[in-house]
């Protein structure tokens, strides 16, 4: 059985791949689709077939997933372009006879107030009009998205944030790469909903405890409104359209976008989700 890996290079693909590699799947039986093969190079020293193809680009897509019999559809990291993006990505799998596709998508997608969700959404019903087997990983938060503002909280002694008292239920990508791998490996997933999130579900003043407890120092929480945070981002030096969507999500945080309690991911990794504080004392701030 061969399975593909899209964005093997990236934060996610990446780890989704050694996933595969630790659960015994031979590494000849794993393609990583990259758009950069030299970054590549540590994947292809292990035996991993890499192929080279670019989300925009439909033939590419096609060949690369040649003889493949699962998928792995890695969302796009280029917030905008994803629905077009997606849609090649799925079409080029129809058209090479993918068995079986499954997709990094956002919590409770069909559903969820976050702008971020739109893309997913588009891209669910993609994969329902396409007919090919599919299983959806709706990932909540990593709890990576933190570390970008640990030296902001070294530095003033606040996370800054829009969340009010909503709780994030957060992981880390390890632990959402273990469960696509999982799912890659199991039979019988077509048509499975996985509503992906930790164990851990904390306020922002939760979790500016936490990073209290990484920097050896007082951290609390300061709520803001939603353009006021966006401002502070835009601020510390992120493109508008980047703090405005970050802005966003912490306030579907603040209604419970991003928390779940469904022990799906649990299941799947067969242990608790990796802790805030494991996650984040990784920052090199």
């Amino acid at each position: 059985m061969t399975i593909a890996v899209t964005g093997a290079t990236g934060h996610l693909g990446r780890l989704v791949v050694e996933a595969l590699l630790d659960q015994g799947t031979p590494a000849g039986d794993i393609v990583a689709v990259v758009r950069t093969p030299a970054k590549a190079a540590d994947l292809a020293a292990k035996g991993v077939e890499i192929r080279q193809a670019d989300y925009s680009d439909r033939a590419a897509l096609e060949t690369a997933f040649a003889g493949v019999d699962k998928l792995l559809l890695v969302s796009g990291s280029e917030v905008g372009q994803r629905i077009a993006q997606h849609a090649n990505v799925i079409d080029a799998a129809k058209a090479a006879d993918v068995g079986f596709v499954a997709y990094t998508s956002v919590l409770d997608a069909q559903n969820s107030p976050i702008g971020l969700a739109v893309e997913h959404r588009a891209t669910e019903d993609r994969l329902t009009q396409s007919g090919i087997d599919f299983a959806l990983l709706r990932n909540g938060w990593y709890w990576e998205n933190y570390l970008g503002s640990i030296p902001a909280a070294d530095e003033t002694g606040a996370l800054f944030g829009s969340a009010g008292t909503g709780v994030v239920a957060a992981a880390a990508r390890k632990d959402y790469a273990e469960a696509a791998a999982a799912v890659l490996l199991a039979d019988g997933q077509a048509g499975r909903v996985y509503e992906l999130g930790g164990d851990e579900r904390l306020t922002y003043s939760e979790l500016a405890e936490v990073i209290s407890s990484v920097l050896g120092k007082p951290v609390s929480y300061k709520d803001l409104p939603q353009a006021e945070y966006a401002a502070v981002l835009e601020g510390a030096g992120l493109p508008a359209p980047i703090a405005s969507m970050l802005a966003d999500s912490d306030a579907g945080v603040a209604v419970g976008a991003l928390d779940t309690e469904s022990g799906d991911l649990q299941k799947l990794i067969g242990r608790n989700s990796t802790p805030a504080a494991t996650a984040l004392a990784v920052s090199t701030y």
